[in-house]
């Protein structure tokens, strides 16, 4: 009997992964799908994105896509690497480690409140890590805290992105709810504070602070929290870091 042939190894579900060629249509590159693609999720979100809208929107079928990008999971793929082109590199040279980490954080944070479906996304944007841009940021972080002297880098680095991509996250989801709205963030906040201070009718501790949001910019309050517990996430490193 002919010994049974082993099957094939699946491909790898990923853009990154395999090689691609462009299709005789200069004015429909993959470039510019990418780009009408992240305007697209800047201004209706991920919900919004299918390859039917976004090739009437440039003037093609999702046929024509087809051609450059074969899924949605890959064009996800490719429009987190393009965001992530914008964001500059961590700076792995100086001796100040905890200043370039302090900038690489708040860069993040920026690039998210840009693009705020980024965040929610880069844990389901398939294997968006591999993308070029991604990964010359991944190394350039890797690289900072190395120099820095962290026995495991890599934890140092999911330290401060855990923090930086939840805080970012949850500011994004804010600003897109008050966008919803049609008004400003402090007229949102006006029209919401009496009832949450009815809610919070007992809390001591909660009155006050309901009472301080009502007399605060919400920007600098934004910010401030941010700065604040990014020092605490810097202060818990540099600890680790001088054990």
């Amino acid at each position: 009997m002919a010994a049974k042939a082993n099957p094939p190894n699946p491909p790898i579900p990923s853009v990154w992964a395999r090689r691609t060629r462009e299709a005789d249509q200069p004015a429909l590159s993959r470039a510019a799908i990418v780009r009408e693609a992240v305007a697209m999720l800047d201004a209706e979100g991920v919900e919004a994105l299918s390859m039917r809208k976004l090739g009437a929107r440039l003037g093609a079928g999702a046929t024509s896509l087809y051609r450059h990008v074969a899924t949605k999971d890959e064009l996800m793929e490719l429009a987190v690497d393009e965001v992530f082109g914008e964001m500059p590199a961590p700076e792995a040279e100086g001796p100040d480690w905890r200043a370039a980490a302090a900038r690489a954080a708040e860069s993040f944070r920026a690039t998210v409140l840009r693009h705020p479906w980024l965040a929610s996304v880069l844990g389901q944007a398939g294997l968006a890590y591999l993308g070029p841009n991604l990964m010359s940021y991944s190394e350039r972080l890797a690289t900072l805290v190395t120099r820095a002297g962290f026995p495991e880098p890599s934890r140092a680095i999911d330290a401060l992105m855990a923090y930086v991509v939840g805080m970012s996250t949850t500011e994004a989801a804010w600003l897109s709810t008050v966008a919803r709205s049609g008004q400003s963030e402090a007229e949102f906040i006006g029209r919401l504070l009496p009832a949450a201070q009815q809610a919070a009718a007992g809390h001591e501790h909660l009155v006050e602070g309901y009472a301080a949001a009502a007399a605060a910019d919400p920007v600098e309050t934004r910010n401030s929290k941010f700065a604040y517990g990014l020092e605490v996430v810097l202060d818990g490193l540099a600890l680790r870091l001088g054990r």
